[in-house]
């Protein structure tokens, strides 16, 4: 019997490109030829849920910025204004450089389980671990994502840092944060919370970059571990009987949550995308299975299939797939 978070087993039904083996999400452990890649990714993965917690607490500095624009000449607002802003420029910067560190552990695993000889079906079969680990990331980027997307006082927050640096440099004064937080990390961070979804984004360009730059190994072979997760996450939300056997709604969310994840990445690698006729992935079924959950839980992922993948209005996608995005 599966227990609640022993995600995957595909049905025998006559799926089209969908490999058919049990995908062990919750209880997969590392064997010996997974253990040095894993402990790189988990030291990266035991980070996220305390970047998650902060993220969520995360309330900005919108009344002290407000009082300071509002009364330019009272030195005192404008000092608590500042004092207000710089320890949340802190955490922001320190959110990026996670960014940084799970763009190094996602290379780390699309390596582990792309390489020969093994196709990659096999390897996420034989590598549990890692292609558990794999789908935790994507857990992750849209979770951080989601909570990004619904707080508009990271960037307020950032852009009031910003313009208060400038002119204090106009005016020749050094600020102390400045040492925190150089001109040149300012500019990447500004790039980086530009982004509606920064963390997908940051994992779909290493993902390009991964592909670009690893000549000799087919895109087939990256796409084809996407598209898998990508399948056996949709028959495992498909399929009542084994739906009925969580015991845990999150279980459900985190499955929903690595399908878009991977369906995004698959869009950004695959030269024709994941909405084309030729893709390997269900994209009806997907959305399908979306809609079908209550909207509160699935609202942010539709949103992130309509706005950050690249294919969707591509003449190749159906109207069919557009309709069901509208």
């Amino acid at each position: 019997m599966l227990a609640m978070g022993n995600l995957i087993k595909v049905l025998g039904k006559d799926l089209e490109n969908c490999p058919h083996f049990f995908l062990d999400f919750e209880n997969a452990q590392p064997t010996e030829a997974e253990t040095a890649v894993w402990n790189q990714v988990n030291a990266v993965l035991e980070e996220s849920q305390g970047v998650l917690a902060e993220l969520q607490s995360y309330t900005g500095a919108g009344q002290e910025i407000r009082e300071a624009i509002q009364n330019p000449g009272d030195l005192r607002l404008q000092e608590r204004a500042w004092s207000a802003v710089c320890p949340l420029v802190a955490k922001l910067k320190r959110f990026y450089e996670f960014s940084l560190r799970l763009e190094n552990a996602l290379r780390s695993l699309l390596e582990a389980l792309t390489c020969p000889p093994y196709p990659p079906t096999q390897h996420l079969e034989r590598e549990q671990a890692l292609a558990k680990q794999f789908a935790e990331i994507l857990h992750f980027t849209l979770s951080f994502d989601e909570l990004k997307m619904t707080n508009p006082a990271i960037q307020n927050d950032f852009s009031y840092y910003r313009r208060t640096i400038s002119r204090n440099r106009i005016n020749n004064l050094q600020l102390d944060a400045e040492s925190e937080v150089n001109n040149e990390m300012a500019n990447r961070m500004s790039l980086f919370y530009a982004e509606a979804t920064p963390m997908l984004k940051t994992l779909s360009n290493a993902t390009t970059k991964f592909v670009s730059e690893n000549k000799t190994l087919p895109i087939e072979d990256t796409t084809d571990c996407l598209s898998t997760m990508a399948c056996v996450c949709r028959v495992m939300l498909e399929t009542p009987e084994y739906r009925s056997r969580f015991t845990n709604t999150e279980t459900l969310l985190f499955c929903m949550r690595v399908m878009v994840g991977v369906i995004i990445l698959y869009d950004h690698v695959h030269p024709v995308g994941a909405f084309a006729k030729t893709s390997k992935i269900d994209m009806k079924g997907c959305i399908k299975v979306l809609k079908d959950q209550p909207s509160t839980s699935t609202e942010g992922l539709l949103n992130a299939l309509r706005y950050t993948t690249r294919h969707l209005n591509d003449d190749t996608t159906s109207k069919q797939i557009r309709a069901l995005l509208q």
